[in-house]
């Protein structure tokens, strides 16, 4: 299961509501790969398909593609402010490994 963070869900529950989207998921889908593994990406989404898997964190729903379920399954989506910006992050602690990327050799 894919765990929100408190802040995290306050400032997604804030963007829904200025946004006028209460009625979105949060989607995760994959927005690429690379030699650390795949990449994760973030969208709010109110169209479920017939193959998404969803779940409730933190008051939200969350949406995703069943083939990414199991490599998420201890996922935490959090929310950062550092001096190079601010914004949402994945923390898998599980990531998939490279295989055979021939940029990685």
């Amino acid at each position: 299961m894919v765990h929100i963070t408190d802040e995290a869900a306050s400032e997604l529950k804030s963007l829904l509501e200025s946004e006028e989207k209460e009625d979105h998921a949060l989607r995760i889908f994959i927005a690429g790969m690379g030699c650390s593994g795949i990449q994760y990406g973030l969208a709010l989404d109110n169209e479920i398909k017939e193959e998404d898997v969803t779940e409730e964190s933190n008051g939200l729903k969350v949406v995703m593609s069943s083939d990414i379920e199991e490599g998420l399954s201890d996922a935490t989506i959090d929310y950062v402010e550092t001096e190079e910006g601010k914004g949402f992050v994945i923390d898998n602690p599980n990531p998939a490994s490279c295989g055979s990327c021939s940029s990685c050799q």
